[in-house]
């Protein structure tokens, strides 16, 4: 099966996003659900997204994808406590060719995968992908939500699951 990753490039749309991830706090609004103990994105936008992520396990670095979301929709990523503190997520809107990355690069195929180390990617025929770093603080559950709206200042909102507060970035 082909990733929306691979058919938005291959209909060659490049423009990236207005849009920003905003980490969200437990359940809320459009994706009420109870609280569980896992790594959602929860996806706002009305497209097609492709979403991937990556993460530090016990035999070293990891990057798993691709997940389908549908728009207005939620899915988890990883079941169960989270057992890093750091998480990082690339996502590719399949409808409009934007993204929701960042600064981090890791590896990523073209269809479904799983693969260890961030390094040689090319080398080892995969493309690399920039990855926004997520800080869970240790939390047990974390859900990211991806939006076509800019956040405040250009910024995301971050608030994790369980703490009332919020940071912009």
């Amino acid at each position: 099966m082909e990733s929306v990753c691979a058919t938005a490039r291959r209909r060659g749309r490049k423009a990236a996003l207005a849009g920003a991830a905003v980490v969200c706090a437990g359940a809320a609004g459009l994706f009420s659900t109870p609280a569980l103990a896992d790594f959602r994105v929860c996806n706002a936008t009305q497209n097609l997204v492709g979403v991937a992520i990556g993460y530090r396990a016990k035999a070293g670095w990891v990057t798993e994808g691709w997940w389908h979301i549908e728009g207005s929709t939620c899915k988890t990523l990883i079941e169960g406590p989270l057992s890093s503190r750091y998480y990082y997520l690339y996502a590719e809107d399949a409808d409009h060719g934007g993204r929701w990355d960042g600064p981090v690069n890791m590896c990523v195929a073209d269809k479904e995968f799983k693969i260890a180390g961030v390094n040689d990617c090319f080398a080892r025929g995969f493309q690399r992908a920039g990855f926004k770093e997520y800080d869970t603080g240790k939390q047990s559950n974390w859900m990211v939500q991806l939006t076509d709206q800019p956040a405040m200042n250009g910024a995301a909102a971050v608030t994790g699951s369980g703490n009332p507060g919020s940071d912009s970035q």
